[in-house]
């Protein structure tokens, strides 16, 4: 497919909140497409529709666990336990790192790319990366939690 911009730094859609995805058309998935294209590219673990200008409710993750990449679609997190803080960074904030504390265990709902439901529980670094994603959906930076 296509390698799509990545939008960085004070880039305003980073900010916003994000929109319901209300259809899985052709176009979402094109989107998809694109932005685990991008994220492979750009060497990442997980990347957000706004961060490619698209406020859609929608990001991928591949966390190298050998489950290959997962995508969300209207996540919710239902579920939040414990304490994990490690470094994070972000494509969109390239250079930067800092400690964050966030769930250590997180168990989300979402759809996949074909409109199936599913609920995922995810631990430690799978916790963070949902959590670190999730939060690009409703404008939040990891820089916000000022560990």
């Amino acid at each position: 497919m296509a390698i799509r911009s990545i939008r960085i730094n004070e880039d305003e859609i980073l900010r916003k909140k994000c929109r319901t995805v209300d259809e899985i058309n052709n176009r979402i998935k094109v989107l998809i497409k694109d932005m685990i294209d991008t994220m492979y590219n750009a060497n990442g673990v997980g990347l957000a529709a706004p961060q490619v200008g698209i406020l859609k409710r929608i990001f991928v993750i591949d966390v190298q666990d050998g489950n290959g990449v997962k995508v969300f679609i209207n996540p919710e997190i239902i579920e939040k336990s414990g304490e994990y803080t490690d470094y994070e960074g972000c494509l969109s904030l390239p250079g930067m790192q800092s400690e964050v504390s966030r769930a250590k265990k997180v168990k989300v709902k979402a759809l996949d790319e074909n409109g199936e439901e599913f609920i995922l529980e995810g631990e430690d670094f799978l916790a963070k990366a949902i959590q670190h994603e999730n939060d690009h959906l409703d404008g939040i930076l990891f820089t916000d939690y000022g560990n």
